[in-house]
């Protein structure tokens, strides 16, 4: 849930993840990551392709273990958590929205913001009004029957967002969130994610290419041989 402004709700201590090639050389993609994000804050993270965002984010939001440091949210250290644990904790205080959508193509718009809700335990009633809510935030109040396939680019993003709220989570995490978009509805949905973010008080870490993107945010940070530096 949202925390009170300041409050921290993600913070990365010593942080190390590695990978082992395919032809067995081990590589070092963070190498003592320190970093720590408030509720009401907005953070950039800006780096070429391949230096180790989409890590750094999945390792955040708890879909990777790191091999060295350790991973708070909301003040709990999930690398000592059991895996139990760590799914409660990114069902209900994490929101993730990725470059393309991932919804569900079978779902409507409604069916897809209400299907993570339903599974944190939230009754169907309860689960149908807040994906109403949201859904209509973003200017989709006359699209919640639609399946995904019949919404536009724009559109499917807005309703991948609306998800990645649902469950009102203190840490939101995007990676290229407007990046499959062209640049006139990149930078429109762009804004009602702020916006959003904004209004909930949540904290945001965004990964984007775009420094125009990145100039709107708090603060900008980019990964630097493994390490995180801000810019």
């Amino acid at each position: 849930m949202a925390k009170s402004p300041g409050d921290v709700v993600l913070r990365l201590q010593g942080v190390q993840r590695s990978y082992v090639s395919g032809d067995g050389e081990r590589l070092s993609v963070l190498r003592g990551v320190d970093f720590t994000l408030h509720a009401g804050e907005i953070v950039a993270l800006v780096a070429p392709s391949g230096t180790g965002k989409s890590t750094l984010l999945h390792v955040a939001g708890l879909l990777d273990s790191p091999d060295g440091g350790s991973v708070e949210i909301g003040g709990r250290d999930a690398t000592r958590l059991s895996d139990g644990e760590r799914t409660v904790i990114r069902s209900h205080e994490v929101g993730f929205v990725y470059q393309f959508h991932h919804l569900l193509g079978e779902f409507t718009a409604r069916e897809n913001v209400m299907l993570p809700q339903m599974i944190a335990w939230r009754a169907r009633g309860a689960a149908r009004l807040r994906a109403d809510a949201l859904l209509g935030s973003f200017g989709l109040a006359h699209r919640l029957d639609h399946l995904p396939g019949k919404l536009s680019g724009g559109e499917q993003q807005r309703v991948a967002i609306a998800r990645s709220l649902a469950n009102e989570p203190s840490l939101l995490l995007a990676d290229e969130p407007t990046g499959n978009l062209d640049v006139r509805t990149a930078d429109v949905v762009f804004e009602e994610l702020l916006g959003a973010v904004r209004r909930s008080g949540l904290g945001a870490l965004i990964a984007t290419h775009n420094d125009a993107l990145a100039a709107r945010m708090d603060r900008v940070v980019t990964l630097r041989d493994g390490a995180l530096v801000a810019l």
